[in-house]
C-alpha cells in the first residue's frame, strides 16, 4: 500500500500541547517536501506548516511560535508539535508530502487521512 498514516491527535484542554506523527508506509521511496494541513468544521483545508527535504521550514501565521515541524528521513516520518492549544485549533489534522513510490517515479501529492485534533476551552 501507500499510505501516510496521522496518529496523536486526541482532546486537549486550552494551552496544552499535542505532537502529532505522520508515519509512510514502505512503498513510499522518496518523501520530498512535506505540511501539515487542517480542516475545521465549516471551513476550507489551510496550510499549517511545511518542510523540504533540506528542512526549511514554513508556517501559518496562526500557529508561528506555538508549532514545530520536524522529520526523521530515517525512519519516513513527519512531525507536529503543537503547544500553547487554543480552540481555535480544533480541526481535523492531514499529513501531505510529495512522494516517489515503488510503482510512480515521478513525485506527487499524496494525503493521509487525518486525525482529529479538540481543544476545549
Amino acid at each position: 500500500q501507500v499510505q501516510l498514516v496521522e496518529s496523536g491527535g486526541g482532546l486537549v484542554q486550552t494551552g496544552g500541547s499535542l505532537r502529532l506523527s505522520c508515519a509512510a508506509s514502505k512503498s513510499i521511496s522518496s518523501i520530498y517536501a512535506m505540511g501539515w494541513y487542517r480542516q475545521a468544521p465549516g471551513k476550507q483545508r489551510e496550510l499549517v506548516a511545511a518542510i523540504t527535504s533540506g528542512g526549511s521550514t514554513d508556517y501559518a501565521d496562526f500557529v508561528k511560535g506555538r508549532f514545530t515541524i520536524s522529520r526523521d528521513n530515517a525512519k519516513n516520518t513527519g512531525y507536529l508539535q503543537m503547544n500553547s492549544l487554543k480552540p481555535e485549533d480544533t480541526a481535523v489534522y492531514y499529513c501531505n508530502a510529495e512522494v516517489i513510490t515503488l510503482w510512480r517515479t515521478q513525485k506527487y501529492a499524496l494525503w493521509g487521512q487525518g486525525t482529529q485534533v479538540t481543544v476545549s476551552s
